[in-house]
């Protein structure tokens, strides 16, 4: 589905990616794993084309993105969905207008079309009855998964969460990895997940993907990394903070 190869990447003289590897399988969820710094939301921009490497290769089903133009690039996104953080929803639009907002944008559906459609994800998501509010009534949950019910109204083929479950609670974390999982299944979708969260990784994943330094440190499934011996994985597990970071 998806290939990285030798993917090099800096900002004037900050090096961020240094010859990273990856290839994330088709219908399945992958997790990239990392602390903050790493580069994480600069792979996934890499990978929905938002960025260009400096040097590597990016393919997509099969598409090297670098020999895309501006139009086709923007055409090649419409495969994507992406919840970001903190949902950015639009604050002066009630829930409905946020998620019927990519169907009027970029599809020629009838009104009646356009509803069935909301309410059909609304559902998905474990939403109803809450077309009229805005978010600001909205519990930061229930924000996350108006922001996903947008990201899945045009069938995307890929979906990309940037750190889903930052700033929510333990049972609302949990709320939110069963619904990832669950969204997977029911679209059959390939689903990308940035976190830095190793316990809702381990719970969600097919397979993690450890970013470090640059580089794909680590990939396999929980049980690689429950029996790695690397340093930095260990103390990435154990929580456990360098004295370079304290």
């Amino acid at each position: 589905m998806i290939q990285l190869t030798n993917i090099h990447k800096s900002f004037n003289s900050h090096k961020v990616l240094d010859g990273l590897n990856l290839e994330i399988p088709d219908g399945k969820i992958t997790v990239i794993l990392g602390k903050s710094g790493e580069g994480k939301s600069v792979l996934l921009k890499h990978i929905i084309g938002l960025l260009k490497p400096d040097r590597g290769r990016v393919m997509v089903q099969g598409t090297d993105l670098s020999e895309l133009d501006d139009r086709a690039i923007k055409e090649f996104r419409k495969k994507f969905g992406m919840l970001f953080q903190n949902a950015a929803l639009f604050d002066s639009l009630n829930v409905f207008e946020n998620v019927a907002f990519p169907l009027k944008e970029h599809r020629r559906m009838a009104d009646g079309e356009i509803r069935h459609r909301v309410h059909e994800v609304l559902e998905l998501v474990g939403l109803k009855g809450v077309d009229d509010k805005l978010p600001s009534e909205l519990s930061g949950g229930m924000r996350k998964r108006v922001g996903l019910a947008r990201a899945i109204v045009l069938t995307p083929e890929i979906l990309l969460y940037d750190e889903p479950t930052t700033g929510l609670d333990p049972i609302m974390t949990d709320a939110i990895d069963k619904l990832i999982v669950n969204t997977q299944k029911h679209l059959g979708i390939t689903s990308i997940v940035i976190s830095h969260d190793i316990e809702a990784s381990f719970r969600i994943a097919d397979k993690i993907a450890m970013i470090h330094e640059g580089i794909i440190l680590l990939e396999g499934t929980r049980e690689v990394f429950e029996k790695s011996k690397h340093p930095f994985v260990r103390q990435f597990l154990e929580g456990k903070a360098t004295g370079e970071e304290m």
